[in-house]
């Protein structure tokens, strides 16, 4: 990540260099470490050669993620200190330090406002590259660290609305390294873009595993995006991820009136077979999330619609995929994101046998994937052609 040119606390204390992995929420994450070890007197390099501070802000959704931050931190030899922070540091948690011995540190997603002062202690410890530190037993954040007013970007600002997940979908590894859904109180939201603002950022994205589950006392989603939508100065907005089960007809609406809401709705399908869906753990039907696409087009004028779709989940069989395949055909998504299956620890689905060969995997991965990819330009030329 490259902030130098918005860092504004002045340095005092060692170089460091972070390094991101994964979804939004985790770029977010990597500002607030970035804003907390800048209060620190900590200075940031793009050039992990010069720095004596490594951090890596890991994700564990997927295994190729993890795969390359074992490979990033095995490069590092005696001399630096190295972090392993966020959805890995949760998942594996002491383990890494038997896999990747240079690593000195270990810290979950919970417990990153720790990190300047682990690096402090093991900065003044002799024994430095012997000493190992690890923190991931925090189940909450403190409020205060979504307030340090660092953004990596001058015009956008990621704004976390809800921390977790408590869907326990069976491939998903959330709500093991994120923690059950914890939702913001909305009046510390709203300061939050408040301050952003103030620094002349004026759009915004609001953020959570599950974000449309929003709800703080009787504040519910809805209303919290009218509120978003009513801020003076704010230009533009929008939010991800859904999940099916919590979008609704009053959503749409709300997208439709909202006059700053960007008009596009990121919704993961995941799968277009009722028997892989209750695999799944979803919580939906085929038919609910068909019809959910129905009414997002006809309540959202030219709204976009996106999607995540998963081929090769275990037992899948080509009936199954085929009412994936004819799913995605008949929605037309703006873009989806088609991944091949892969288990992942600790999640239900781990426990069932990985059924799909690879090659069928690969085959099916192609396929929807080139299906959508003619969807996709069919879809930006109708745009491009609109007359004025």
């Amino acid at each position: 990540m490259r902030k130098q040119k918005i860092l504004t606390v002045e340095p005092k204390g060692s170089l460091f260099y972070l390094k991101t992995y994964g979804c939004q929420m985790n770029k977010r994450d990597s500002e607030v470490i970035c804003g907390l070890m800048a209060e620190a007197g900590y200075r940031i390099t793009d050039d992990s050669a010069k720095a004596d501070i490594v951090i890596f802000n890991t994700c564990s959704v997927r295994q190729h993620a993890e795969d390359k931050v074992w490979s990033e931190a095995g490069r590092f030899k005696k001399g630096k200190i190295i972090g392993v922070v966020g959805c890995m540091a949760q998942n594996y948690g002491q383990d890494i330090f038997e896999r990747s011995p240079n690593v000195s540190f270990v810290v979950g997603p919970a417990d990153i406002e720790k990190i300047p002062g682990i690096i402090t202690k093991l900065s003044n410890d002799k024994a430095i590259f012997e000493r190992k530190i690890f923190e991931i037993d925090s189940l909450a954040r403190p409020e205060k660290i979504y307030h340090t007013n660092f953004y990596e970007d001058k015009n956008h600002a990621f704004v976390v609305i809800s921390e977790g997940c408590s869907n326990f979908c069976s491939y998903c590894v959330v709500p093991y390294v994120r923690g059950h859904l914890h939702n913001r109180n909305y009046e510390d939201i709203l300061k939050e873009i408040q301050g952003a603002l103030e620094k002349g950022i004026t759009r915004f994205t609001l953020l959570g595993q599950n974000v449309n589950a929003y709800k703080y006392d009787t504040l519910d989603f809805v209303r919290l995006l009218r509120l978003v939508d009513a801020i003076e100065g704010l230009e533009e907005f929008s939010f991800v991820t859904s999940h099916p089960r919590d979008t609704s007809v009053d959503l749409f609406k709300a997208m439709n009136d909202a006059g700053k809401l960007k008009k596009y709705l990121h919704l993961p399908a995941q799968s277009g077979s009722d028997r892989i869906l209750k695999l799944m753990n979803r919580g939906y039907s085929r038919k609910f999330y068909l019809d959910l696409a129905d009414n997002y087009r006809k309540i959202v004028k030219a709204g976009a619609l996106t999607a995540d779709i998963i081929v090769g989940f275990p037992t899948e069989s080509e009936k199954d995929f085929k009412g994936t395949y004819d799913l995605v055909k008949a929605v037309r998504f703006n873009a989806a994101y088609i991944f091949k299956y892969s288990p992942r620890p600790h999640t239900e689905a781990s426990r069932m046998a990985d059924t799909v060969p690879k090659e069928e995997k690969e085959g099916r991965h192609r396929l929807i994937l080139e299906m959508q990819k003619e969807i996709s330009n069919k879809v930006k030329r109708r745009e491009y052609e609109k007359p004025e």
